[in-house]
């Protein structure tokens, strides 16, 4: 029976009504229509609002003009630092044509004016976007939101037939074509939805708007809300809209992008500013990695805005995590509404407590502590009166690692109206407490008080803020040699002879024999090999190496941890001893060294003093770690600068700076004992070595919250590699999820490998069942799109079930092809038929795919293992970017080895596509020949329109050789299919053929054919021509 899905008109409508339900809500205004239409809206908005600025004298065309031109933005970053403004109220400066009336500064947007003041909320919809290219065409956009007349959030629906993620490529089609620049520039928020699952997403450029990032609302108990109408009344309502877009949204300085806020972390400051009213302490528990730096940078903001809070101290834990968190502060806060004022010493801190100031004072316990030292005796002086009488709100990342709970009994009595919010990701229950002086049994609640808001590990992966783990519990001692080894450990024992140690042995189960075992048994040099030869050879898919278009300065990056700063620089020489081809019986692989030819690139990090007994001989190895390093970085760096050595490890290994994507500048591997195991945060690190006993649960799960961070389509989780009494490893990770993640520790960690590889088998069966053979499938009129879809939906299932099993250490690349019984080449094979149905399904149904059929199929879906590793297109493209002069101060500076890497491809490039290949080496040659002239345009965006323009004129050409209609020409060239079987015609062919004028063509051509040859010819030509000049270009 086929299924009545409600229209998306039908849906827009429903929204719009939903929109102006209840008391200051929004108003519809059908009338708007057109971008013109919106300005004029938007200047009667100014007018209003700004009638004693302007003396009565409405704003002239030529004044309005110099308003559009301010508003009308280069990106939706810097539209987000014009709308923070100044003290959140934006404003335009606007000199009057009449010169006695002078210049005018001329508010816009008041931030602070939330469901009151000025502030007024409109909706539209089906605003009319012309074409801006030729082969562009004219749109209508769904539902905009407007405050005070500009365009903020921008809702696309699609019906409940097509899946969402539709939508979300309707949005990056529309910003391909640049239907959201002029008025819509300012928009902060796009939200997307079939009207059963919706999600939004901060704006973006096409290139950076990343679907990893659409977010779902969650309600405060971290339930779903996915409906359409739900999400409406929960998000879109006023004042709620307005404060996404204006308070909970953070403007990132250095990655120079806007930042919304998920549900959860703005639940979490709101209970924060309920427990600050009612001068109530107390916690907030969020898994790690889900972004509590930027939610308490936005809770200490927004506590400021407390009249009765004084200031908001930040209290942070070590010189590394200061570092970060001081550099995130500041990047948050370039472009905010207050200041953040970072305390490089005693009399600094001492100095911004007793200013009249309000401002987020960054510092650290030690310095507090000094503090207090310093007043002592002197508690009685005005000063120190004024001090200790502030209101303080102490907001601390780390909530147990920043201060200790004696210490901060001793700051509260000396602030004794000061309130306390504690952040962690792992809290510590009456199950894993410590005992502090005096036997006080600490636990986070006691510290703190009350929990008031969490958000655990299991909510954050089912809300993709995070990844699941993939444990792989490795043991590099055999069975029998630990069964020997407990043997003899018993006979050690009184009255236990070897019969009766066996006896005792062979009663045991393997997590009570690794308990028996000494920790010299992991400690010799054979072990070690074994996790050296690991973690360069047995690595490759958890380091990304066997993700396609893998490439040197495409993969991803790793921290080995030891059990102690002895051993660590074991492993650092075992490295060292590798990379110089000095290391016995173990080798880098040749299919590594062709993927990456440098790698492992790797360091060591590791306090000085965390063993004061071996502290000399500590200094000397790190000094020596030191040179190598500075050796390959080119950097000089000594041991009385190791703050400094630390930081920039830090930058390397996150690669987060733009300087940091190239190859030269990378680290893959860092040794630690027990830095960077908690507050570091690099999305591009997949993997965690662990070479030590289990680690209590918090410390566990702080660890292994390196990896999950989320990062590109094909890292799908967070990998750990375990290498000591892997069962006793298994019921430590068990134990810890189980406590971290309100038992959830079966939705946290990935499946065995058992059960990825009976997901491959399955799928592989059930594509088959489709066609047994990649021919089996045809592509014609007569093969139904039921079949069509089938046959893609699993194939797509074979490509996930793939990807996810490739992770494993079990899945081997030279044996797969014999234990799952499909070949190679016939994936390869399959991969081409799929490309194919795919674009059939796309010319049947259009972009969305899918269909009537009750068959959900991604027509979009991106292939992530079964594609060809061909060189990697967007790689060099970046390589060519890095020639275009920016204004960032970090910007990588590229040299003779990127020129003679882009020259490499771009010969490689036109063997294959030599015209595709012309264009780009003309474009690299303009941009050789003159930086300047391309200072801030984007590589890709250049190639895009020359590749449009070459297109245009060659269309034009055919136009004027046969006199047919352009129109129809563009449309039968952009939906043309690659490799349709003869028999069957192109859509659209038949229209241009038909348009032909014959007695115009013959009148102009000099070289005519008959009128009974003229229909056939146009039919050949128009084959030749697309398939010789026009499909080749768009294979980017």
């Amino acid at each position: 029976m086929p299924i009545n899905y409600t229209s998306e008109a039908e849906l827009e409508q429903t929204l719009i009504e939903s929109l102006e339900l209840g008391v200051s809500q929004w108003t519809y205004r059908p009338d708007l229509r057109t971008e013109d239409d919106l300005w004029a809206n938007l200047k009667q908005k100014i007018e209003q609002n700004n009638t004693e600025h302007l003396n009565g004298v409405m704003l002239t065309e030529s004044e309005f003009r110099q308003i559009k031109n301010t508003l009308s933005f280069p990106s939706y970053f810097d539209a987000a630092k014009w709308l923070a403004g100044e003290n959140g109220v934006a404003k335009v400066y606007v000199q009057r044509e009449d010169a006695t009336l002078g210049k005018v500064m001329l508010t816009v947007i008041n931030n602070n004016d939330i469901a009151g003041g000025i502030s007024s909320y409109e909706v539209v919809n089906q605003v009319e976007r012309d074409r801006a290219s030729v082969d562009d065409q004219d749109r209508r956009l769904d539902v905009t939101l407007l405050i005070n007349g500009l365009p903020m959030i921008h809702i696309e629906l699609k019906n409940r037939n097509h899946p969402f993620m539709d939508a979300f490529r309707q949005i990056k089609k529309y910003l391909h074509e640049d239907k959201f620049s002029g008025i819509y520039s300012t928009l902060q928020m796009f939200v997307v939805s079939n009207g059963t699952d919706t999600r939004y997403i901060a704006a973006a450029d096409e290139r950076h708007l990343n679907e990893k990032f659409l977010s779902t609302w969650v309600d405060k108990k971290n339930r779903p809300v996915n409906d359409l109408f739900a999400f409406s009344d929960a998000v879109l309502s006023i004042p709620q809209a307005h404060l996404l877009v204006g308070q909970y949204s953070v403007i990132d300085n250095d990655k120079q992008a806007l930042i919304l806020l998920r549900p959860y972390q703005i639940h979490a400051i709101e209970a924060v500013k309920e427990a600050s009213r009612n001068r109530q302490s107390g916690y907030v528990w969020h898994t790690t990695g889900s972004g509590k730096t930027l939610t308490s940078y936005k809770v200490a903001r927004n506590l400021l805005q407390i009249p009765s809070i004084d200031k908001t101290i930040f209290v942070i834990d070590r010189v590394d995590l200061d570092q970060q968190t001081s550099a995130s502060f500041k990047s948050y806060s370039e472009n905010d509404t207050f200041d953040i004022d970072e305390t490089g010493n005693v009399t600094e801190l001492v100095r911004h407590l007793s200013s009249n100031d309000r401002s987020v004072i960054v510092t650290t316990i030690q310095k507090l502590n000094h503090v207090m030292k310093r007043a002592d005796g002197k508690t009685d002086t005005p000063k120190w009166q004024k001090i200790r009488n502030l209101n303080l709100a102490f907001v601390v990342d780390e909530a147990h690692r920043a201060v200790s709970m004696p210490k901060m009994s001793e700051i509260k009595k000396f602030f004794p109206k000061s309130l306390w919010y504690g952040f962690t990701g792992t809290p510590i229950f009456a199950e894993n407490n410590k005992t502090a002086k005096g036997g006080l049994q600490v636990t986070t609640q006691a510290q703190y008080g009350e929990r008031l808001h969490e958000y655990t590990v299991k909510e954050a992966i089912h809300d993709s803020a995070v990844l699941g783990f993939l444990v792989d519990y490795q043991s590099t001692i055999d069975k029998d040699s630990i069964n020997d080894a407990v043997i003899k450990l018993l006979m050690a024992k009184p009255k236990t002879d070897e019969k009766k140690a066996r006896e005792l042995m062979l009663a045991m189960d393997d997590e009570e024999k690794e308990a028996m075992l000494p920790a010299s048994l992991y400690d010799d040099e054979a072990h070690m090999k074994q996790v050296v030869e690991f973690i360069v050879n047995q690595s490759r898919n958890k380091l990304g190496f066997d993700n396609p278009g893998a490439s040197a300065g495409a993969t991803y990056t790793a921290i080995l941890t030891t059990q102690s700063i002895a051993k660590a620089q074991q492993y650092y020489n075992l490295f060292k001893a590798l990379k110089n081809n000095e290391l016995e019986d173990v080798e880098i692989a040749e299919r590594t060294r062709k993927i990456v030819p440098d790698f492992p690139k790797f360091a060591i990090t590791y306090s000085v003093s965390e063993n004061e007994a071996d502290s000399t001989k500590n200094q000397d190895a790190m000094k020596a770690s030191i040179k190598d390093y500075n050796e390959t970085y080119n950097k000089n760096f000594t041991i009385e600068e190791l703050r400094a050595y630390n930081a920039d490890i830090n930058d390397r290994l996150a690669r987060k700076k733009e300087i940091y994507q190239r190859r030269d500048n990378q680290l893959d591997l860092v040794i630690v004992v027990d830095r960077l195991l908690t507050g570091f945060d690099a999305p591009c690190l997949s993997t965690l070595f662990i070479d030590r006993t289990p680690m209590p649960p918090q410390d566990l799960i702080q660890a292994f919250s390196r990896t999950n961070r989320i990062f590109d389509t094909y890292k799908r989780y967070g990998q750990v590699v375990t290498f000591q009494t892997p069962k006793r490893f298994e019921r430590a990770v068990k134990s810890a999820l189980l406590m971290y993640s309100n038992g959830g520790e079966n939705f946290v960690l990935a499946p065995v490998w058992a059960e990825a590889k009976k997901g491959l088998t399955q799928a592989i069966s059930g594509l088959r069942k489709q066609a047994l053979v990649p021919n089996d499938i045809e592509i014609s009129d007569t093969t139904s799109s039921e079949a069509l879809q089938l046959f893609a939906k699993a194939f797509q299932t074979v490509d996930k079930a793939l990807s996810l099993a490739m992770i494993y250490t079990e899945f081997d690349n030279n044996t797969y092809e014999a234990e799952f019984h499909i070949a190679n080449d016939e994936l390869e094979a399959y991969n081409g038929k799929y490309a194919n149905v795919i674009e059939e399904l796309k010319r049947r149904k259009g972009d969305g795919g899918g269909g009537d059929d009750g068959i959900e199929i991604d027509v979009a879906y991106e292939l992530r293992q079964v594609s060809e590793n061909t060189i990697n297109h967007q790689f060099i493209m970046d390589v060519i970017q890095a020639f275009i002069p920016t204004n960032q101060p970090d910007a990588y500076q590229p040299g003779s080895k990127d020129e003679a890497k882009i020259d490499t491809y771009i010969t490689q490039l036109s063997k294959t596509n030599p015209k595709l290949g012309k264009i780009m080496r003309d474009l690299w040659f303009a941009i050789k020949m003159d930086p300047e002239n391309y200072r801030g345009k984007q590589v890709s965006q250049l190639m895009d329109e020359i590749v449009d323009q070459t297109i245009h004129e060659r269309l034009k050409k055919f136009v004027a050789d046969w006199q047919v209609s352009y129109d129809n020409l563009a449309f039968a060239t952009r939906n043309w299919r690659a490799n349709l079987d003869s028999d069957t015609k192109q859509n659209g062919e038949d229209a241009v053929v038909d348009s032909g004028d014959y007695l115009v063509y013959k009148e102009q051509s000099l070289d005519s054919v008959s009128k009974l040859k003229y229909k056939p010819e146009i039919r050949r030509a128009l084959k030749v021509m697309v398939e010789t000049d026009i499909l080749p270009l768009r294979k980017q």
